[in-house]
């Protein structure tokens, strides 16, 4: 009796590999997929860009006006951090609290700002004004001489001490 090959059999009776619409699975040892999966794709179509992750220039302009709100914020990062390494660290410190904090305003400000856009823009706006502030109020509370004193936290501070 002869064997009965299925519909989805190829030559020599080897069953095919069906292909689902962009799915590819990992290579057998002969280079084809085992398996159709579509866990895990070998080419993402369908990652959507953040909100607001768009060119905050004209495409025809150089890339660094493109990214212009990421350029302000970094260069400004960077000028704090030099100020700390310089031994001015109030100021320093102070600087990069302010830059973080005007990460958020331009987030909220501006419908495209490029590379500065990483999540949705409340998350986005959220996240760079409280580590902004965070880093501003500690740098105006540093010892010796603090600008700003907020009673209790140094009664907190002796509590747990």
């Amino acid at each position: 009796m002869s064997e009965a090959k299925s519909p989805e059999a190829g030559p020599g009776g080897t069953p095919e590999t069906p292909r689902a619409k962009g799915a590819v699975s990992a290579p057998g040892p002969d280079g084809r997929p085992r398996k159709v999966s579509r866990r895990f794709p070998l080419f993402t179509r369908d990652t959507a860009r953040p909100e607001g992750g768009g060119r905050a220039a004209a495409g025809n302009a150089p890339a660094p006006a493109r990214q212009w709100p990421l350029l302000s914020v970094v260069s400004l990062v960077g000028l704090g951090l030099l100020l700390t390494a310089l031994d001015v660290f109030r100021v320093g410190t102070l600087l990069i609290g302010v830059a973080l904090i005007g990460g958020a305003v331009l987030r909220w400000a501006l419908p495209d700002v490029g590379m500065l856009a990483v999540r949705s823009r409340f998350t986005d706006m959220v996240t760079y004004g409280a580590l902004g502030l965070a880093i501003a109020l500690l740098a105006m509370m540093a010892q010796p001489r603090p600008w700003l004193e907020i009673p209790f936290l140094d009664d907190t501070l002796h509590y747990t001490i």
